[in-house]
């Protein structure tokens, strides 16, 4: 039935929906906007320590770092006005700064933390006896103003035990190190000498780490010194065309050289693939590695940084990318500052034209570590690793082609040009080519950077660089790719360390971070520490790596490991994590399965 508008009475009463006044208050209202608003003095004082807006999206990170230096910590009301001034949304910036573990969100009117001392509970530390200092140093230093609190692996395996206070490192850390540096106001990281003679090429197939002097500021080759030694020559003849970009791409080739962070890539492969791409292209230096059990990145680049950035320009002449982005790990503070020192000086003397170079600052996360993630984190993102395809060389920083690297991988670009590509692939042991330089640390006697031949095996490794097992231990397990790469028995010890020999046994040489187990250690408890781990790192973005890790961990918490739920846990994180992180987790389990049963209280 159809009513017209005519069937409505006249004379029904007038409703007042609402006053004239009300109506007003109403927009009012819904002119404001929603959520927790910024107040004066908070945007002042992000402004004040950031300078005048716009503020590119990508630096977000760069300026928690700025804010969360200075404050101590990152209030809320600070985080409110630093997404009004950066116009994105609270939420955003709120998500960005919960991800990473280096940051501290304080809410309302809590007070900053005082002094942080992190003791690394990494494996390599917890053999030196990281727990018994995370057992006794609360007591010791009070419960004042300074906190003492694990942290995962730092860098330093080979300064085992190694803390931190604040920013400053503390090697072969006891009670009374940690104290004396929190007595002494000593939190900044020293400052090192820029007038060292050092040549990394000169030192194949010895120590690059000195056995008598662990310093944590060894001098380093800086700008005038490394042009004194012919540095930049190199650069010079590329950009000038005196030595073309194919020659150097050949050179690459030739030598053999494959990715040093652990995936194995060929370098001069990657370099035409990029190189065919459409400009403008861009470059992301990975030098986050949180791998435990790696420091190799960091003793290099404290040594010699303007080889690693000529490496860099070189790649970026014959690749034509238009900037170059350096992603190191917030641990490496000294890496920090003697890189911004150095970076300026080159700007400021450049060889040639130089592309954008900007450094970025990790805020600690181990899936940085990821490609993909790294450059979400340069992004100013939470570091999520992406889903591919498209691979990076297409589509990577700021959806251009980009060409990733590794620190080590561009150290070397100089020597092997330079020095011809059959210098770098006459090196060798077992069949395999070119030099590894291999992270030791854990139970021998001289840990350390070893510049050794590619297919060398862990007892060769250990017994011509390391000086042999410690005083009162004997070789009982390694780990040879760090916490990824799986645990082997002594008796199989001379398997040839390299790219591709070892995944016949479940495991991978990654990094070549080498942690050694003696007679009195269990390898059960080095899966354990590995796994708690991959727990903590986790990113948490797909569910089998975030569930299964930690799920894996209690159940090995077990005196008798379940093996089939395990395997279960196993295959799903192998089969469906979306990166490297998940994908690699079961390998320390499945090794300690296999290969030490005794230990689990069963066989599979």
């Amino acid at each position: 039935m159809k009513i017209s508008q005519n069937s409505v009475s006249d004379s029904s009463p007038a409703v007042t929906l609402a006053t004239v006044d009300d109506m007003r208050q109403r927009i009012r209202s819904k002119s404001k906007l929603k959520g927790r608003q910024t107040d004066d003095a908070s945007l002042a004082a992000v402004r004040e320590l950031l300078g005048a807006a716009p503020h590119r999206r990508d630096l977000l990170i760069e300026h928690l770092h700025v804010l969360n230096d200075h404050f101590g910590g990152l209030h809320d009301h600070h985080l409110v006005a630093l997404a009004k001034e950066m116009n994105i949304p609270m939420a955003e910036v709120y998500e960005v700064a919960t991800f990473y573990h280096h940051f501290e969100v304080i809410k309302g009117d809590e007070a900053a933390p005082g002094l942080t001392v992190r003791v690394c509970d990494g494996l390599s530390c917890e053999l030196a006896g990281a727990q018994d200092l995370l057992a006794r140093l609360p007591q010791i230093l009070g419960s004042g103003d300074v906190r003492v609190i694990a942290a995962p692996c730092i860098g330093r395996c080979e300064q085992a035990p190694a803390v931190v206070v604040h920013q400053h490192p503390v090697p072969f850390a006891t009670t009374e190190a940690v104290a004396k540096a929190v007595t002494a106001n000593l939190h900044g990281h020293p400052k090192a000498a820029d007038q060292a003679q050092f040549d990394a090429a000169a030192l194949a197939e010895q120590a690059v780490s000195p056995v008598s002097d662990v310093s944590t500021a060894p001098a380093y080759v800086g700008m005038d010194a490394y042009l004194a030694q012919g540095g930049y020559a190199l650069l010079r003849d590329v950009a000038s065309g005196r030595l073309d970009a194919e020659s150097c791409i050949q050179a690459m080739e030739d030598s053999g050289l494959r990715g040093l962070g652990g995936a194995g890539f060929p370098a001069g492969r990657k370099w035409r693939i990029v190189r065919d791409q459409t400009a403008p292209k861009l470059m992301a230096v990975n030098i986050d590695e949180g791998e435990p059990g790696t420091f190799k990145d960091r003793t290099y680049l404290e040594r010699d940084p303007h080889r690693f950035l000529e490496g860099m320009l070189v790649a970026a002449q014959v690749v034509g990318i238009d900037a170059c982005y350096i992603y190191l790990r917030d641990e490496y503070h000294g890496c920090r500052a003697l890189l911004e020192a150095e970076l300026a000086k080159l700007q400021a003397n450049p060889p040639c034209k130089l592309p954008l170079i900007e450094l970025r600052r990790g805020a600690g996360a181990y899936i940085c570590g990821e490609e993909s993630a790294m450059i979400e984190s340069i992004e100013g993102k939470r570091g999520e690793p992406r889903m591919r395809p498209p691979y990076i060389a297409q589509v990577g920083l700021f959806g251009r082609p980009t060409l990733e690297h590794n620190f080590e991988t561009l150290f070397w670009v100089r020597d092997i040009v330079q020095r011809g590509p059959q210098w770098f692939s006459s090196f060798g042991r077992n069949g395999r080519k070119g030099l590894r330089s291999f992270s030791v640390s854990g139970r021998v006697k001289h840990p350390g950077v070893k510049l050794a031949p590619a297919g060398i095996t862990v007892k060769e490794l250990i017994n011509e660089y390391c000086g042999g097992m410690a005083p009162g231990h004997e070789l009982y397990a390694y780990l040879p790719g760090g916490a990824s790469g799986g645990i082997l028995p002594a008796s199989m010890g001379d398997i040839p360390l390299d790219f591709d020999t070892l995944q016949p046994y479940g495991c991978f040489i990654g990094s070549a971070a080498v942690i050694v187990l003696g007679h009195q250690d269990k390898a059960r408890d080095a899966a354990v520490n590995m796994m708690n781990f991959f727990a903590h790192e986790s990113c948490g973005q797909c569910t089998p790596c975030r569930v299964g890790t930690a799920k894996a961990a209690a159940l090995m918490d077990a005196p008798v490991w379940d093996n089939a739920t395990l395997e279960d846990l196993n295959v799903v994180m192998t089969d469906a994590s979306i990166c490297g992180l998940g994908q690699a987790a079961p390998n320390p389990v499945r090794c300690i399965q296999k290969y030490f049963p005794q230990e689990i209280g069963a066989s599979l």
